[in-house]
């Protein structure tokens, strides 16, 4: 997908309940999904496809310093407005996740949900996502199978990380109340601690 396509979504993007997360409850069920995963206080995260930065906002309100990465100035620049209303401080660049412009080894947390499958070589960036990682960093990605038949499974994700980590463990993201509807595919997040 090109820039121009995700700069023409910027506007309409948090129209989406897990988009946005301004419904609480959505909002609520997420900061429950990924707060206990980020592995210690101050955590620096990079939030790879970032979008307009809901969750780089939900992370950066619980004292975590976050860098959000997207191919799209719009939502950048919506990102950016995001965490000025919140009245948090993060960090936001325009750029692309495949190549994340950052040193090895300067994140805590690498996070990306819904970035991989749209990537041409899921398979190189994960393992620059990877290189980013402190030792006993954390990767989080956040990914499907949609019921387009695009997205990549679980097992397809697991096998991309498992080729640089030793552990990807799934865990099934089917309620309801993350997306703020109910879902007809396979959603799921993998974690990988070392």
């Amino acid at each position: 997908m090109t820039i121009e396509f995700w700069d023409a979504q910027a506007a309409t993007f948090d129209d989406e309940p897990d988009h946005g997360l301004t419904d609480p409850r959505v909002r609520d069920a997420w900061a429950r999904l990924l707060l206990p995963l980020v592995p210690k206080p101050r955590a620096s995260v990079a939030d790879l496809g970032c979008g307009t930065g809901s969750l780089s906002v939900l992370l950066a309100e619980a004292g975590h310093v976050v860098c959000g990465l997207d191919f799209s100035a719009r939502m950048v620049g919506a990102a950016q407005a995001k965490a000025a209303s919140a009245g948090v401080t993060a960090t936001f660049a325009t750029g692309d996740a495949a190549h994340p412009p950052y040193l090895a080894a300067s994140f805590d947390v690498v996070m990306a949900r819904h970035v991989l499958w749209a990537l041409p070589d899921p398979a190189a960036a994960v393992r620059e996502w990877v290189r980013l990682l402190r030792p006993d960093g954390v990767l989080l990605l956040v990914e499907g199978r949609w019921s387009t038949g695009a997205g990549l499974t679980s097992a397809e994700t697991q096998e991309l990380v498992l080729r640089h980590r030793t552990e990807a463990i799934v865990t099934r993201l089917d309620d309801e109340t993350l997306w703020g509807q109910r879902i007809h595919d396979e959603r799921y997040l993998v974690l990988s601690g070392r």
